[in-house]
């Protein structure tokens, strides 16, 4: 079998005036089913290219991305959309919710969009509302609940695609210290339960909790590695550079 997730060579160029910026620069990993790995790294890194990339919301200039062995950067808006529907779960920082929609009807839209029949979609939005404590909550909209719930709301949502990949982007980036901790609770515990989870976020304290780190700078991997070891761990440097913490 195949990694679930591969970068091979990916490089993502955008041109700004007469510069050339290398958003992503000769990337690659390989990331197997059932990993929990975060894609940590500051401003500018290009974690936010990776992850679009992984999330079939943009395509390399150059490389191959695969994705359960298929290969994404040659779809159109309508393969990649499809793919999307199929294969991955988002929850993003600012949770995403129509405000005018029920929780249950959040949690449905992805599935409408991948045709799935009405009584199934209701059966499946309650089964990951109560997975994530809000079974009680189905008939609430998003402005009745706290932001920890409102992500809970957003977790719900990924799950009941039943995806391949659940892709985080900054989740705990709009909560406290307190319900971010909970939050990230319940995505070791979607780990455990054998889910496949993607975590991008530029805060090492959050990282460190992933199993494993793949951590950039300018547009290249400098480290992908165990999340526990001592040189997975970095301190801000001088002039704003990132170097290895002292162990």
């Amino acid at each position: 079998m195949g990694a679930l997730i591969e970068f091979q060579e990916v490089c993502k160029y955008y041109q700004m005036g007469d510069t050339t910026v290398k958003a992503a620069d000769h990337i690659s990993f390989q990331i197997q089913k059932g990993e929990f790995v975060a894609i940590v790294g500051q401003s500018g890194s290009g974690k936010s290219t990776c992850m679009n990339i992984i999330g079939c919301l943009d395509v390399p200039t150059a490389g191959i991305y695969l994705l359960d062995g298929q290969g994404v950067g040659q779809m159109d808006k309508d393969q990649l959309a499809a793919i999307r529907n199929r294969m991955l779960g988002f929850i993003f920082q600012q949770y995403n919710l129509l405000p005018k929609l029920t929780l249950q009807e959040n949690v449905e839209v992805p599935l409408m969009y991948a045709g799935v029949p009405k009584g199934e979609r209701h059966e499946r939005s309650r089964l990951a509302l109560e997975m994530v404590g809000l079974g009680d909550k189905l008939r609430n909209k998003p402005s009745q609940l706290s932001g920890g719930q409102q992500q809970r709301a957003s977790i719900a949502r990924a799950l009941a695609g039943d995806p391949a990949v659940i892709l985080a982007d900054e989740p705990t980036g709009a909560l406290d210290s307190h319900t971010g901790r909970e939050v990230l609770t319940m995505l070791q515990q979607l780990h455990a339960a054998g889910n496949t989870v993607v975590l991008i976020t530029h805060d090492n304290s959050i990282a460190v909790q992933a199993q494993r780190i793949i951590r950039l700078e300018d547009g290249r991997v400098i480290y992908d590695g165990d999340a526990t070891a001592p040189e997975a761990v970095v301190t801000p440097g001088r002039a704003g550079r990132w170097k290895e913490a002292d162990a």
